[in-house]
């Protein structure tokens, strides 16, 4: 993707976190980037993959999460103060995404993010990725890894970082932690467990998911550290309104759908995945 289309990407989102405090809708958004809604509809769910509603959505159901734990104004106040006509809308879309409507959410006290801003990468290539480039984490990368994971917390509800912080550290230390980058750019990251064959975190940046860059990371594993295991990682259940397409990319993967779980009180899915050796 060339540079001026991440400009204009960069001004859509732009637009879109100085009013989150209204309703947006996709001529709004195009009107003030000048811009088809076609070509910006287009534009915007190829770069960041999902649509500008979903993402409209998730950002401003993530600041009202945020003035549930963190302030005391009333829930009618924050309805209307993230872009909702009124308190019942705004109930039932933050309990599809949340689990919870609500008043129950700011009793537990536990906020986490749907959506944080993207940030994107102007000069993202993709051109020379390989299989061979994905390398061991080190403590150094720890920094980088965590703004990473900020922008595939899509991906990973009710994520408490200062625990994420503490596994991903023993992962390092254990050489379950691989990495690829392009330049400056984290395009992918994975944190895996060779006692138990799962995948604990696997992301890609937006600007790469069409990049078969997963597929490569796979590959990765099942040869050089897990070969002849079963692998197998936990995402969104079916119908999950959070779900922004990440159940479908393991099934491209070759995983398959297993039991139902809960876990850190979210609603999940077991996928696994059997190595081609076993399937022989």
């Amino acid at each position: 993707m060339g540079e001026q289309s991440v400009i204009r990407i960069e001004a859509v989102i732009d637009f879109i976190e100085n009013n989150l405090d209204g309703k947006l809708d996709l001529s709004m958004v195009a009107s003030a980037v000048h811009c088809s809604k076609y070509h910006v509809h287009r534009l915007f769910t190829n770069t960041v993959g999902m649509t500008i509603h979903d993402y409209v959505v998730r950002r401003q159901l993530t600041e009202a999460a945020t003035l549930l734990v963190f302030s005391d104004k009333p829930v009618i106040e924050i309805a209307l103060a993230c872009g909702y006509e009124s308190q019942p809308a705004f109930t039932v879309a933050f309990k599809a995404m949340y689990k919870a409507p609500p008043a129950e959410y700011r009793e537990r006290q536990e906020f986490y993010p749907l959506q944080l801003p993207f940030s994107l990468h102007r000069n993202a290539q993709a051109a020379a990725l390989s299989k061979s480039r994905i390398r061991l984490a080190e403590s150094t990368d720890i920094p980088a890894w965590m703004n990473f994971v900020r922008i595939v917390i899509d991906g990973y509800p009710h994520l408490d970082e200062m625990e994420y912080l503490q596994k991903l550290t023993n992962c390092i230390a254990r050489k379950n932690a691989l990495i690829l980058e392009d330049e400056d750019v984290v395009v992918c990251c994975m944190a895996f467990s060779d006692d138990t064959g799962s995948i604990d975190f696997f992301g890609v940046h937006p600007q790469y998911r069409n990049q078969g860059v997963l597929e490569l990371f796979v590959e990765r594993l099942t040869e050089d550290f897990l070969p002849d295991r079963e692998i197998s990682t936990t995402t969104y259940r079916e119908h999950d309104a959070a779900d922004t397409g990440y159940r479908d990319a393991l099934k491209r993967l070759g995983f398959v759908e297993k039991e139902l779980l809960v876990e850190y009180g979210y609603p999940t899915q077991r996928f696994v995945r059997v190595s081609q050796t076993r399937r022989s």
